[in-house]
């Protein structure tokens, strides 16, 4: 902890991924501009990441390239030539991370405190933040601003969408919902395939969403695994065709696009994936689904009251221990532990949302 009350002229960021990481990260940010509002804020982040936050009002960022290899090091050493800061934020305990950190020059290095300072982060930093308890992924950032003594509230976010964005995605969703129904969106795609529920699932959701009212849009990213995804759902759906038929934007939106399109929802349903707490930013309930990580370090903020797991009985099945047993950041393995996540278990928490966020269309 430092004690620090007075702002520092300038401070650096370093967290270079993944989207949900960085919305994280953003509320964190923002938690420091409200209480130190004249503090020069540069963020070293990933290219995919900073498409995303581009436009936040304060904070420079700075593109890591990580795929450049040693060049992505020398460009980025290049770029801040000169720059001295009196704080840097060291978040990210990947290796590549904490060797693009000897790029950034500054007074006072943070980073986490031992027990979470994996691949050898406490070897790059001067200063650490407060251990914590079991904290999620949000809460641990939040520890950056505690240890430069400021107060911690509450998440905010004030995402940078500009007025063109959020058009865009009002006219995208109005064209093919001329009926006027609320939104709910289906991201079935994470990162890993293995963290995806199965088809069926999606499908018969979608199914059950459209019943209840909602004009039902899939979104995701542009790879073949994300498409054929996409088109497997919508064509096992009975509701593929006519005034009911679910709106495709897979691959057709950048991120900020996505984020204007969450942010019109109603409702999102998605598995451990960066789209679930992008939608938490602009507050869009989150139906979460989890089974390799535990949902408390990782689920959406804001929801976790909306979050279906099999994590639990994962963890007890391969450890033979309960969750509270077993190291804090544990990954439940096998590639069908989301198949455990019934579909009734789904139907009954959208109708939960449903009924505590909109009880007028029940």
């Amino acid at each position: 902890m430092l004690g620090q009350l007075s702002a520092p002229k300038n401070l650096c960021l370093l967290r270079l991924s993944a989207i949900g990481d960085v919305c994280h990260a953003v509320a964190m940010v923002q938690n420091i501009q409200r209480q130190w509002p004249e503090t020069q804020i540069t963020w070293v982040i990933g290219k995919i990441e900073a498409s995303l936050l581009q436009d936040m009002v304060g904070v420079e960022f700075i593109i890591f390239d990580k795929r450049a290899g040693l060049k992505g090091y020398r460009d980025l050493r290049q770029t801040l030539k000169g720059h001295k800061f009196d704080v840097l934020l060291h978040m990210q305990v990947a290796l590549r991370a904490s060797i693009a950190s000897l790029c950034i020059s500054a007074k006072v290095k943070i980073g986490f405190d031992r027990q979470r300072a994996k691949e050898g982060q406490w070897l790059f930093t001067n200063k650490k933040i407060a251990p914590q308890n079991q904290p999620h992924v949000l809460d641990g950032f939040m520890g950056f601003a505690k240890a430069l003594g400021l107060e911690v509230t509450a998440p905010l976010w004030q995402m940078p969408l500009t007025d063109d964005i959020q058009l865009w995605a009002s006219e995208k969703l109005s064209a093919a919902n001329t009926a006027g129904k609320p939104i709910a969106v289906i991201c079935p795609a994470a990162s890993k395939a293995e963290r995806n529920w199965h088809t069926e699932g999606y499908s018969q959701i979608a199914e059950h969403l459209s019943l209840c009212g909602f004009k039902v849009v899939i979104c995701g990213g542009p790879t073949t695994m994300e498409k054929l995804l996409a088109e497997a759902i919508i064509s096992r759906s009975n509701f593929s065709q006519g005034e009911n038929e679910i709106q495709n934007l897979v691959g057709e939106t950048s991120l900020k696009q996505l984020l204007a399109v969450l942010k019109i929802a109603h409702l999102v349903v998605a598995p451990d994936t960066g789209p679930a707490h992008m939608a938490v930013t602009v507050e869009t309930p989150v139906v979460g689904l989890y089974a390799h990580s535990n949902p408390k370090r990782t689920g959406p903020y804001l929801y976790p009251q909306y979050v279906v797991s099999a994590y639990a009985a994962a963890i007890k099945l391969q450890y033979k221990q309960s969750v509270e047993e077993i190291p804090w950041g544990t990954r439940a393995k096998g590639k069908d532990l989301m198949m455990q996540i019934s579909i009734t278990q789904v139907k009954k928490t959208i109708d939960r949302l449903i009924h505590d966020n909109y009880p007028e269309l029940l």
